[in-house]
């Protein structure tokens, strides 16, 4: 999951910086598009993942860990994107480019959060099986 949203980053950045001269607004917006359905999919992966495994240890800690952490963490995403467009709306003076920079700090948020939820949902069920064991 990591390493996909990794590279759909370095596809995203490499469109905008080599690209995004030559390219209508158009597939711009197609690549924006294409990226947060992309980033929705792997978003609803990480945290099914991380339920289920939390379900199958504690169905306590399961509602816990939704309420405390991912809803915060959705919330929060949702609020650093309508921050950042609007701030590079207001410097750019260019919607596409506003969004574009928009998805891409939400990559780096989306893949930071992936990543410390595996190593969360690891390190958890080995202290169980070592518990058990």
């Amino acid at each position: 999951v990591v390493v996909v949203a990794v590279l759909v980053l370095a596809v995203v950045v490499w469109v905008v910086v080599v690209v995004g001269v030559s390219v209508e607004e158009v597939d711009v917006v197609v690549v924006v598009l294409t990226v947060v359905v992309v980033e929705a999919v792997l978003v609803v992966v990480v945290v099914g993942v991380a339920v289920v495994v939390d379900v199958t240890v504690v169905v306590d800690v399961a509602v816990a860990d939704v309420v405390v952490v991912e809803v915060p963490v959705v919330v929060s995403v949702a609020v650093v994107v309508v921050v950042v467009v609007a701030v590079m709306v207001f410097v750019v003076e260019d919607v596409v480019v506003a969004v574009v920079v928009a998805v891409v700090v939400v990559e780096v948020v989306v893949v930071s959060v992936a990543v410390v939820e595996l190593v969360v949902d690891v390190v958890a069920v080995v202290l169980l099986l070592v518990v058990v064991v």
